[in-house]
């Protein structure tokens, strides 16, 4: 399997045959349906006119003479897109005919905002009792702070991520990427497939799917959480070191960083013989992996010199040689130049009718018989609008209909 672009036309993933009507936009929710699209749904993305997903205009950088910022280009892929006033009366009406031939509906707007313009759930359901739908929000639909505008940085803060991140004693920092968006996304992605297996095993009626980017914070502290609650004492920030292995950390050498990883017994007499260390297997403070943790302080005392002294390649040479579990620390070129990488198809590109060729992540659900795939550039603004609206029965005057009412916007204008 490798992550070159697919031919929209011929390739089918699992998803094939499953519309999904995505309303949501910035990150959360495209990150959703784009994993959807991977697979092989038909992702309808339905944008503002004028403006569209906002992250069109999160530049730089962009992708050559394209108007879309690379950030847009980067969860975007593998799917069409319309313009449609959802404010608008009339807007509202085509929407509801889109999600009476949907299987899946995404948005990720304000709590109650699409109950406002009628088409929540309880509405929508009415007409397509198939539907699957899924709302994201920052703090769910129920709950005292459901109303609270939620932004990722606020949700590492209050999911507890920050409190954990970041060296002892120091800032707390924020992962570098937006880890509670793409975190939920992933969390309503799971959802809505495992909807759609009950909704075909059962008596074929959806459900409504509520995901929130606190819930999935609280959820990603798993083993922090469950020590909190087994002590009653909150963890604090570490750096790299890890709460109950040791070593388990990155250590700075003569000319960068190195990781290791002694998370079996097994390993740490091999660990100390790639060092020349031997007498660290002897030293009954570091016999076993809870003394290790118990003085954690003095192990750090003897390996920090260790590491100082020699380069990383040096280390990942003698690391290699004995088995023992050690990287350096990548940045983004090292990754995606890596053969590892490029072998699992994890470099992916497709050609874009401004940018050139546009290259991304590619998707890591590796499926031996329909793969998932990049089979459809980032769409531009409203560049499909007409043909999904004929496509679900509205006629040339219809259409035109709604251009002269600024339902649609502009009509796109390739080049």
């Amino acid at each position: 399997m490798t992550g070159e672009a697919q031919n929209p036309e011929t390739d089918t993933g699992p998803l094939d045959g499953v519309t999904v009507l995505d309303a949501s936009r910035v990150l959360v929710g495209p990150f959703c349906t784009m994993q959807l699209g991977d697979l092989g749904a038909d992702v309808l993305k339905v944008e503002r006119p004028g403006t569209g997903d906002q992250t069109r205009e999160w530049h730089p950088p962009r992708y050559g003479d394209a108007e879309e910022s690379a950030y847009y280009m980067s969860v975007n892929r593998n799917k069409r897109s319309m313009t449609l006033d959802l404010a608008s009366q009339a807007g509202q009406e085509v929407f509801r005919d889109l999600a009476r031939d949907a299987d899946v509906l995404v948005e990720n707007f304000r709590v109650g905002k699409m109950e406002e313009w009628n088409l929540g759930y309880e509405r929508l359901r009415e007409d397509n009792p198939e539907l699957v739908y899924c709302g994201l929000s920052g703090y769910g639909e129920w709950g005292p702070d459901r109303d609270r505008p939620a932004y990722d940085v606020m949700m590492q803060a209050e999911g507890g991520l920050m409190s954990i991140t970041g060296e002892e004693n120091g800032s707390p920092v924020r992962v570098g990427v937006a880890i509670a968006d793409i975190g939920a996304g992933m969390y309503a992605t799971q959802a809505i497939l495992a909807a759609l297996f009950e909704r075909e095993l059962g008596d074929g009626v959806g459900q409504k799917v509520d995901v929130s980017l606190l819930d999935g914070q609280a959820a990603w502290m798993s083993y922090m959480a469950t020590n909190y609650f087994a002590t009653g004492d909150p963890p604090g920030r570490m750096g790299s070191k890890h709460p109950t292995i040791a070593p388990y950390q990155a250590y700075e050498t003569a000319d960068g960083y190195v990781v290791v990883a002694v998370a079996s017994e097994h390993v740490w007499p091999r660990f100390c013989e790639a060092l020349d260390r031997p007498d660290l297997v002897a030293d009954d403070r570091f016999e076993t992996n809870p003394r290790r943790v118990e003085h954690r302080e003095a192990l750090d005392a003897e390996l920090r010199p260790e590491f100082a002294e020699r380069t990383t390649a040096e280390l990942l040479s003698a690391f290699g040689d004995h088995d023992v579990p050690a990287s350096d620390v990548k940045n983004m070129e090292e990754v995606f130049e890596s053969d590892q990488v490029r072998a699992r198809g994890m470099r992916a590109s497709i050609a874009h009718p401004t940018a050139g060729e546009v290259e991304m992540p590619g998707s890591p659900m590796h499926l031996s018989r329909t793969p998932a795939s990049v089979r459809r550039y980032p769409p531009r603004l409203g560049e499909h609008t007409d043909e999904i609206l004929r496509e679900h029965g509205y006629n040339r005057r219809e259409i035109e209909s709604l251009y002269d009412s600024d339902v649609l916007g502009e009509r796109f204008e390739d080049g």
